[in-house]
């Protein structure tokens, strides 16, 4: 082949691929992956600047509490915030996909051929699983927190039955349902009433758990009993969400299944996302070889509130000695 047809080639092969990319980043986008899960749970902030190197936030909790005063008293009760300043780091990552010179070749012999959105849309899918990791376990590499491993929060143990067990496991429905509602209360108490509740996230095996042990001698299992009946919708009369998580189940400390009990609210709860997926201009990267680079940037989970949120330790892979 002449330079000269190569070139013709060459330039016929990029306007044929720079007229497909439009309707294949389109339709592409439009895909919903029911398994990723961070959309629904984690709420999340696209407006911080899309180039910003950290996002500064303040954690806040408040103390203080009203008491009886006497006309001739000075000492006035106060209230007062306890503000801890914090910064997410935003760092960059990247997915696209490539088309070969030869490949385009053989999709234009035939007219009105379009190509697929098959490699765009698996470039996608590889960025929404990314950010699911990140948003749930972060990124100790690049210091970005989690919503399942956060600094800080309250951590407590399941309560144990038959000599130290806290595997649900081995608990009967009356006491799984202590444990959740415990959580649920303890973070409704923990804020001097605050704060409610209402999402919880559990290890898969937990939440099938749920699905399947019954309440004593009826045909209603622990989870359909447990979402008329608990903390939260009594509270609020709103329905308590449920969810299992992958990663849940090594997330407690010493690598036992954790429950995550927390109100999923963006005051209290977010994940930053300044620079959601985008595709750049087709890149001709290698003499038969063109690339479409896709970029986002991201950040961590930020609690602005922990006293909005508890972990419970051990409802899974408890193996007391």
């Amino acid at each position: 082949m002449s330079r000269r047809n190569y070139m013709a080639d060459a330039q016929q092969a990029l306007g044929f691929l720079v007229s497909q990319t439009s309707h294949i980043e389109t339709s592409v986008y439009e895909i919903q992956y029911p398994d990723v899960q961070y959309p629904a749970l984690v709420p999340v902030d696209t407006s911080a600047n899309e180039w910003a190197k950290s996002v500064t936030y303040y954690s806040v909790d408040k103390v203080g509490k009203a008491g009886w005063f006497h006309h001739y008293g000075k000492d006035v009760h106060v209230a007062d915030v306890e503000r801890n300043k914090y910064e997410v780091a935003i760092e960059m990552a990247d997915i696209g996909y490539r088309y070969t010179l030869e490949e385009l070749g053989v999709a234009m012999m035939v007219p009105g051929t379009n190509l697929t959105n098959e490699r765009a849309a698996a470039a996608r899918r590889a960025y929404e699983e990314f950010v699911d990791n990140i948003a749930f376990r972060g990124d100790a590499t690049k210091n970005l927190n989690g919503l399942l491993n956060y600094p800080g929060i309250t951590i407590v143990n399941a309560a144990e039955v038959n000599g130290g067990d806290t595997d649900w496991d081995d608990k009967d429905a009356d006491e799984i349902l202590k444990d959740i509602n415990d959580a649920l209360t303890g973070v409704y108490i923990g804020s001097l009433t605050v704060e409610l509740a209402d999402t919880i996230l559990l290890p898969i095996a937990a939440l099938t758990l749920l699905a399947s042990k019954r309440v004593g001698d009826t045909n209603e299992t622990v989870l359909s009993f447990l979402l008329r009946n608990n903390v939260y919708t009594f509270q609020s009369g709103r329905p308590l969400t449920i969810r299992g998580v992958r990663g849940l189940e090594t997330a407690g400390v010493g690598g036992v299944g954790r429950m995550v009990v927390y109100r999923r609210d963006p005051s209290v709860v977010k994940f930053h996302l300044p620079m959601p997926h985008r595709f750049l201009p087709i890149w001709q990267t290698a003499p038969l070889v063109f690339d479409i680079p896709g970029i986002f940037r991201l950040g961590g989970v930020e609690i602005r509130r922990p006293g909005a949120v508890r972990y419970v330790d051990g409802i899974t892979g408890d193996n007391p000695s």
